[in-house]
């Protein structure tokens, strides 16, 4: 029996092949794996030795022969292939270890020049590990380091079951799929054109929910594999205490972080099924707490709070009176730890300041019945210089601090959401209706008496002016919107009556 080994992840690496070899595996290798192996004192066999070919074109081109490639595809069942074999003197390779350079660690760092991207770009570990599943029925294809001890089992048991090699198998394709997605995503990276034809998306399995959105689906959490900075998210937060995530919480702690994400002084956004009940800013973490709170704390109970400062003694003794599910920051201090620690099912996630997205916009995938639909996702920081005060009445500085606000609030709100804010807090919130003047009356009642003097966001156009009269009704002085409407003059009109300010920003956060 023979393996090959040429891997860039070396983890358990020296100790697998041993154990190959005191199975009586031959061992055949490259580069820096072989200098590995022999460094362990292995009897291995170099690449060279096995082709007659030296390593050509600065590594390049190592595998790519037929002394390899037949003996990887052969099918040793067919009489003709055995006489190939025979007839060009290769001998049959049992089992492939190899997984592909780092190519998504490259292209991370943003000083990585083109022509170095590109020499990252493996050929022939592809093309051996495709190799290798496609002839899966005979030979053993190993990716990843995580299946050595199985593999290990199943020999000393008496060879690999075909059930485990069309596992593996399936780990190769999808290993060199994946690798394939993002080179094919950094070559794409800058282009203003159109939607590619093909695409594939990546991911890497980080988490295992107990189930889905209900008990009767199952559910997985992947890393998104991309060129160039990784998009930050909640699934690079460390856990410091608490029982495993679920699927429901990670959709939640991701709308949380994304919600106090850019905002520079002391923040806490409180969220609840994906919608931010409270938000609040302030000079000091526990007063930002308890005006977010204040906003909804009806809605509040079992939701997930987001903080963009770590989290003080005095901010964690305030939270401790309210039961959430999860609290995200950047850090936690050791009195906090100490206060949160006597909840035991509480999830401490720490998570530091997110770092710039890359060039240019992430893609947003969203799943369909039988496809997908994709668009670049709505992260493009807004210009407040762009803005205009659509009305004769100007907003003063203190609802142009509000509106704002009110806007980065407004964009995480789900369809036809309406904003309140006072003072820099939500006080108001309505989302997810089929119109819009159902949720300026959602939000007008949970603000009741605070929706007085209030400004407010609306993430589309107005389309009719009775919506400028149902804020003027709950006594709102300054509305933020993003203009556009066939109506904006019946708009414009029914605010001026109202003496209310408008400012249209040009730009639309509705989020479906």
């Amino acid at each position: 029996m023979r393996a090959l080994l040429s891997v860039y992840d070396k983890s358990g690496l020296v100790p697998f092949a041993r154990q190959l070899q005191d199975l009586g595996f031959e061992l055949i290798s490259t580069g820096g794996t072989y200098r590995d192996l022999e460094a362990a004192g292995l009897d291995v066999t170099a690449v060279a030795g096995v082709t007659g070919w030296p390593e050509m074109l600065d590594g390049r081109v190592k595998t790519l022969h037929p002394a390899i490639h037949g003996a990887l595809l052969a099918r040793t069942d067919l009489p003709h292939h055995r006489d190939d074999l025979i007839t060009h003197g290769i001998a049959p390779i049992d089992m492939l270890v190899g997984n592909l350079y780092p190519f998504a660690a490259t292209v991370a760092d943003p000083n990585t020049a083109f022509p170095d991207a590109i020499e990252q770009i493996d050929i022939g570990g592809p093309a051996m590990l495709r190799a290798a599943a496609k002839n899966h029925q005979r030979v053993t294809v190993v990716c990843h380091p995580g299946d050595y001890d199985a593999v290990l089992d199943a020999v000393r048991a008496g060879g690999a079951t075909d059930a485990l090699r069309r596992e593996l198998a399936a780990k190769a394709f999808a290993h060199v799929s994946a690798y394939d997605a993002v080179v094919a995503d950094y070559l794409r990276v800058g282009a203003d054109g159109p939607f590619p034809r093909e695409f594939s998306v990546a991911g890497r399995h980080v988490a295992s929910p107990r189930y889905g959105e209900n008990p009767g689906q199952a559910a997985a959490a992947y890393a998104r594999l991309t060129a160039g900075l990784p998009v930050p998210g909640i699934l690079d937060a460390r856990q410091l205490g608490g029982k495993a995530l679920s699927f429901n919480n990670l959709l939640d702690a991701d709308a949380a972080w994304n919600t106090i994400r850019g905002l520079d002084r002391p923040a806490v956004a409180i969220i609840k099924h994906t919608i931010p009940c409270g938000c609040a800013l302030r000079d000091r973490l526990d007063d930002a707490y308890a005006l977010a709170l204040a906003g909804d704390p009806v809605s509040a109970f079992g939701g997930i709070v987001a903080c963009n400062r770590e989290i003080d003694g005095e901010t964690a003794r305030a939270m401790s009176a309210t039961f959430f599910e999860v609290i995200i920051a950047p850090s936690f201090s050791d009195d906090a730890l100490s206060v949160f620690g006597r909840k035991a099912n509480l999830r401490l996630l720490e998570l530091p300041a997110a770092r710039a997205y890359r060039t240019r916009p992430p893609w947003d995938v969203r799943p369909i019945s039988g496809g997908l639909l994709v668009q670049h996702a709505d992260t493009t920081p807004d210009d407040p210089t762009t803005w205009q005060v659509a009305t004769t009445r100007v907003p003063n500085l203190a609802e142009r601090r509000d509106l704002t606000f009110a806007w980065h609030v407004v964009r995480h709100v789900k369809s036809n959401g309406i904003v309140f804010v006072t003072d820099e807090a939500v006080v108001g919130v309505g989302s997810g209706q089929p119109n819009r003047l159902e949720s300026i009356a959602i939000a007008a009642r949970k603000a009741s008496a605070r929706a007085t003097g209030a400004v407010m966001a609306s993430d589309a156009f107005f389309p009719f002016a009775d919506n400028v009269e149902a804020a003027a009704a709950a006594r709102i002085t300054a509305i933020i919107q993003p203009g556009g409407s066939m109506r904006d003059a019946e708009v414009i009109a029914a605010a001026d009556a109202a003496g209310i300010a408008i400012v249209f920003t040009g730009t639309r956060h509705f989020k479906h």
